[in-house]
């Protein structure tokens, strides 16, 4: 897209809703909660340990810290959990079709002008050290509007962070280099 002069950061997003709906999910089982009442803020990538769900801002949520670590491993780990289940001959295709859905309905939304549109999704900012990163983002008729703070990380969610934050640098190096050729 840079090259052919038509790349546009508001326009160009990565779907991570199939990160937040895997932690929904996993909290809402953990608490006895809905998954519909649910809403996890997850940053970082897609892939192993840059996914990380911020459970410490989920309201009104307590975890041990053998749940912590459980949910967190099973949100960076839950496709892994799914082609295990299916012996190796397939993925989570329905979860991903399902997490697409939900993320194109939004954005058509906030396109047709609804208010208040707001999910995560792996663009370009400038929130870290990482030229793109996953945070929430505030959707309207032209893409994202506004990409968002993703708020205080609990002590345990900054030890992922740090951990995470030079592999994400690393793909996202691997994605321009393949790119560039």
């Amino acid at each position: 897209l840079k090259k052919a002069g038509v790349y546009d950061k508001t326009k160009l997003c990565g779907v991570t809703t199939l990160d937040v709906c895997r932690a929904n999910t996993f909290v809402a089982e953990n608490q006895g909660w809905s998954p519909d009442d649910v809403d996890v803020t997850v940053i970082g990538g897609h892939a192993g340990i840059t996914i990380l769900p911020l459970f410490s801002q989920v309201p009104n949520a307590t975890f041990s810290d053998e749940d912590l670590d459980k949910l967190t491993v099973r949100t960076q780990f839950g496709g892994d959990e799914v082609v295990k289940a299916k012996a190796g001959a397939g993925s989570a295709t329905l979860s991903m079709a399902y997490a697409g859905y939900l993320f194109t309905e939004n954005v058509l939304k906030a396109m047709r002008g609804e208010e208040g549109i707001v999910q995560c999704a792996y663009v370009e900012n400038d929130l870290t050290d990482a030229s793109y990163f996953a945070t929430p983002c505030k959707f309207g008729k032209g893409g994202v509007e506004e990409v968002l703070p993703f708020g205080e990380l609990s002590a345990y969610e900054k030890a992922w962070f740090d951990k995470m934050m030079p592999d994400l640098q690393k793909q996202i190096q691997k994605g321009v280099d393949f790119v560039d050729k």
